[in-house]
């Protein structure tokens, strides 16, 4: 069989210890049989780019990289706010987009809609998302299509991420 390659999203480029955090995944990925690609992977010189310019390069390179990818998997535990990070979303969207199975996990078990103030509405009238998901509707419905979403409450730690992270490569490794 083939090893497949899976693309690493989530806000833990962000994390202080982002570059830890990925080669932690990536030898995951390596003992259940996967190759696992860390946006932080790309190797491209922004020195000499406006802070716009360095950002189309990120985008391009981290485009190109999904493009190689087989599959995704997606840390969708809420980042700065009620729902998962954003360039992550858009991610997964891409891979699903080109019908490359989309899994994902989240720390938080709560419904999206209990993560938001009020009831039917928030502070402002608009209407509150309420479906019985631990995030946007379009999210769980890609990781519901082709791949898979985990969810499991507990704190937010660098060992709880791995933690759930290693059952996603199980159930994707049982998937096979």
């Amino acid at each position: 069989m083939v090893q497949q390659s899976i693309y690493l999203a989530g806000p833990d480029v962000f994390w202080p210890n982002a570059t830890e955090l990925g080669a932690a995944k990536k030898v995951l990925c390596e003992q259940y049989g996967f190759t696992g690609h860390f946006p932080l992977d790309n190797e491209i010189d922004l020195s000499q780019l406006s802070p716009f310019e360095a950002g189309i390069r990120i985008y391009q390179a981290n485009i190109g990289l999904m493009n190689h990818c087989d599959l995704i998997i997606a840390n969708m535990t809420p980042f700065r706010g009620p729902s998962m990070d954003v360039g992550s979303a858009f991610e997964m969207g891409y891979m699903a987009a080109q019908n490359k199975p989309v899994w994902g996990y989240t720390l938080d078990g709560r419904l999206y809609s209990d993560r938001i103030e009020g009831t039917a509405t928030d502070q402002d009238g608009f209407s509150i998302e309420s479906f019985s998901m631990v995030d946007n509707l379009m999210m769980v419905g890609a990781t519901d299509a082709r791949g898979g979403l985990l969810t499991e409450p507990m704190a937010e730690t660098l060992d709880n991420h791995l933690r759930l992270f290693e059952k996603v490569l199980q159930q994707i490794q049982k998937n096979r």
